[in-house]
């Protein structure tokens, strides 16, 4: 295989700037706490996207707006995929891709739950992720080939024997009243099959928190690539698996993390949702660790 054009830098420079990025965006969430705290972000600072529920506010466009030109600054001919917008294409292969503030809601009722997610893909394949958590400190980091890091430590995932009945398992819902209905039939179904089910609401937090032992399993539908790019090498070098699966969810796809030995029963019992109901499977692809 042919081994992708990095232009001037190696996989370890990509991930050091993103890093370095994630936390000078953290640093500025942080600030931003200050109008949460008062009430003002929440009144006057928001403002629908994709729905009503679904909020943007003046701090992720900042954050957004910083990480950006901090990545152009250093690597000026790559391409830029981010959620609030931003989005050129580059020269050298490389792509990245961006959740300047992956939990909003949390991020605007002062919940510490959420996150600064930068990816690093070439030719659609995600090969460095850094996710940071500015309240608690946390630097979820990895590089395709490399491993994954906590804050340095190195994270690796064995096989547990634990049955899915045993299984703690995270989710997260969009923000569409009809697509919400159809993940609450899944969870419903899920539920008691597992040991118990966590909505945290900031899927780069998830994903990482299977990477890390905290979650044995996480599924969600509607997950965009600023969601995921990150994640995704992380877990899969921490020794998880990902896995998307098709015809759960009307009009989406189901990206399915989990540890060593639960990807099988759970996607298994993932389907028999879609089943249940009578809706096409449409199968699956899997990117494992």
């Amino acid at each position: 295989m042919t081994a992708p054009n990095l232009g001037r830098y190696d996989q370890s420079d990509l991930l050091e700037l993103a890093q370095e990025v994630a936390e000078a965006a953290g640093k500025l969430l942080r600030t931003g706490l200050e109008s949460v705290a008062d009430g003002l972000l929440l009144a006057t600072g928001a403002s629908s996207k994709s729905s009503p529920t679904d909020l943007v506010t003046d701090v992720d466009r900042a954050s957004e707006a910083l990480i950006v030109s901090s990545l152009l600054r250093a690597r000026p001919d790559d391409g830029i995929l981010g959620e609030e917008g931003s989005s050129r294409k580059g020269s050298t292969g490389v792509t990245w891709v961006i959740d300047p503030l992956d939990g909003t809601i949390n991020y605007l009722y002062g919940i510490e739950e959420f996150a600064v997610s930068i990816g690093a893909s070439v030719d659609g394949r995600n090969i460095v992720g850094a996710v940071h958590n500015p309240v608690n400190g946390e630097m979820f980091a990895a590089c395709e080939g490399q491993g994954a890091t906590l804050n340095g430590r190195e994270l690796r995932l064995k096989p547990s024997g634990r049955p899915l009945a045993e299984a703690l398992v995270g989710t997260g819902f969009t923000y569409k009243a009809k697509d919400r209905a159809d993940q609450a039939r899944i969870v419903a179904m899920v539920l008691p099959q597992v040991r118990d089910i966590r909505r945290r609401g900031s899927a780069s937090i998830d994903i990482c928190g299977v990477a890390c032992g905290r979650f044995d399993a996480f599924y969600e539908a509607w997950l965009k690539p600023w969601d995921l790019a990150a994640g995704d090498v992380i877990v899969r070098e921490a020794g998880a698996t990902l896995t998307e699966i098709e015809g759960l969810a009307d009009g989406s796809s189901t990206v399915v993390v989990a540890a060593p030995g639960l990807e099988g029963p759970l996607v298994a019992l993932l389907e028999s949702t879609a089943s249940n109901r009578g809706a096409p499977l449409g199968g699956r692809g899997m990117r494992a660790g």
